[in-house]
């Protein structure tokens, strides 16, 4: 079980922007940024995410769909944490600053819950966001209630993705994000489709990251690089998690292998896959829709729901006194959370 120890302090509070504030939280593992939205009386919704990427480019898009804001804001406190130096308008970190571990960024994540005084948790996280907040689950079992995660990694690099991974980290330390680095984060985050080609041009969304990943400091990026390529095997660790799972997976991620992986290891009556059919790693930009009601029935099992409409949420159509009791079968929904696995068609 692992210990936070020590305390933490804020160094400022500095960005508000789209309702929520932007902490910079010094820690006794280094200086993180934390953006925090909604009321702090309920409860917290921990984010982490992908490589590269910061809230505003991995949550957004389900953030901004309606019916999952609802859900979401609705029932939590969200509080996005940000790898070192992936935050908006990030400084570059210092060549003298030592590259975290994994172990040192989930311990990271127990100071912030120290420092915001944050008891038990839900966590929601993509990719290398996820892993993170998976060790995190792992070391910090009792501050954890639940696990998102979408497209996770939970074991350590094959041969294969260490040697690209090392190609792709020496260009973002030579040439900075060039094109070809670019080209290999949207490949990671997006499927072909919205990629486009030489009959179909870029979708919105993959224009829309690829301006954003011109912005990033490509050291600050080559340092989580570096740290996700010194991650281990947590499959043995998986097998001890005490909290009920969501996996999202889009069946065109370079990742589905890994989420099949670790949903086979964890236990199968706290655990549901839902595989995402024409979409990539990053759900929660390429089709957040497809995750709503596989959201909705999650929380459920935490009594927890969508404002009524008498709450003032005219989309809102599902609490616990608007539903017939049939309707709340997830089977009449064409959702299966048991045994594991179900396909979120688009029309979700």
């Amino acid at each position: 079980m692992g210990d936070s120890g020590g305390s933490v302090v804020s160094v400022d509070v500095e960005r508000i922007s789209f309702g929520g504030k932007e902490h910079h939280i010094q820690t006794n593992h280094g200086s993180v940024s934390v953006a925090v939205y909604g009321d702090h009386d309920k409860p917290a919704l921990i984010t982490y995410p992908d490589v590269a990427l910061n809230h505003m480019s991995c949550f957004q898009g389900l953030l901004f769909c309606p019916e999952a804001a609802s859900l979401l804001l609705h029932n939590f406190c969200i509080y996005h944490i940000s790898p070192p130096g992936h935050e908006l308008g990030a400084a570059p970190i210092s060549s003298n600053t030592p590259i975290p571990s994994v172990d040192y960024l989930a311990d990271q994540v127990a100071d912030v819950l120290d420092f915001f005084g944050l008891g038990s948790v839900m966590c929601l996280g993509a990719t290398a966001g996820a892993y993170i907040l998976t060790l995190f689950a792992a070391k910090y079992r009792e501050r954890v209630l639940g696990l998102i995660l979408v497209s996770p990694l939970c074991k350590a690099p094959t041969w294969a993705e260490w040697f690209y991974s090392k190609m792709e980290s020496n260009l973002l330390y030579y040439y900075g994000m060039c094109g070809l680095v670019k080209e290999s984060l949207l490949q990671r985050y997006f499927s072909k489709e919205v990629r486009g080609c030489s009959e179909l041009s870029e979708s919105d969304i993959v224009q829309a990251c690829r301006s954003f990943l011109d912005q990033r400091h490509n050291m600050n990026v080559w340092r989580f690089v570096q740290t996700m390529n010194g991650r281990y095997d947590l499959t043995e660790e998986l097998q001890q998690l005490q909290c009920r799972t969501l996996i999202f997976v889009g069946e065109n991620s370079e990742f589905h292998a890994e989420a099949v992986h670790m949903t086979s290891k964890l236990d199968r009556r706290y655990c549901a896959l839902v595989e995402v059919q024409g979409c990539g790693s990053l759900v929660t930009e390429e089709q957040p829709h497809a995750m709503l009601i596989p959201l909705e029935y999650f929380f459920m099992g935490y009594g927890l729901y969508r404002p009524s409409q008498l709450d003032s949420s005219p989309r809102s159509t599902l609490s616990p006194f608007c539903i017939s009791p049939e309707l709340l079968s997830p089977e009449s929904m064409g959702v299966k959370l048991k045994p594991i696995k179900t396909r979120a068609r688009l029309e979700v």
